[in-house]
């Protein structure tokens, strides 16, 4: 079962630390040396996908609430097939595929200005954020820090840059969507 399905989300007490960084890990749209997270292949977004994808985000999210993400199972599994299929995708990664790719571009927009920054900018910038906040424990900073150090190493830039303009057109429509799959447990 992939993260994204999952609910992969790591909830800290940073919200946006929180959210981009468990957008980029749960994408892994970094190379494939991501050892835990599922790799997300960047494709050139539609406006059929995003729609789509709004359709069957909630029935999603739905269908997977409160399951053990240590032990798929093959029914939730299936109803979901039939759920990405009945709103219009071909198959249950490619809406996973197409969930990841709006999600690494919908982190990377600033929810005041809705103005988009690459991830290793986003990420540089985090950790610059980070250094400076005297609020969080140097145990938790470090630890932190370490994770975005090595998220860093391997960020790449959106490939397909149509998808920004794209997510920030359905951005107000994705934002429940993206905050509820944020606010859930970490796995």
């Amino acid at each position: 079962m992939s993260l994204i399905r999952n609910g992969c989300a790591l909830s800290t007490r940073r919200g946006f630390l929180g959210a981009l960084f468990s957008a980029l890990l749960a994408l892994a749209l970094f190379d494939s040396g991501a050892a835990t997270a599922q790799e997300v292949k960047q494709i050139k977004l539609t406006e059929k996908q995003i729609e789509s994808l709004l359709a069957a985000a909630k029935g999603m999210a739905q269908l997977y609430e409160g399951a053990n993400p240590d032990k798929p199972d093959p029914k939730v599994d299936a109803q979901a097939a039939a759920l990405a299929k009945k709103s219009g995708f071909a198959s249950l990664d490619e809406y996973d595929n197409v969930w990841g790719n709006v999600s690494l571009v919908f982190f990377g927009i600033d929810p005041q200005t809705k103005q988009f920054t690459e991830p290793p900018e986003r990420l540089k910038k985090e950790i610059d954020s980070l250094k400076a906040d005297k609020s969080v424990s140097e145990a938790e900073k470090k630890e932190e820090l370490a994770d975005l150090a090595a998220a860093l190493k391997t960020a790449k830039p959106i490939q397909f840059k149509e998808n920004i303009a794209l997510v920030q057109k359905y951005f107000d429509k994705l934002a429940p969507l993206m905050q509820e799959q944020d606010s859930r447990p970490a796995d």
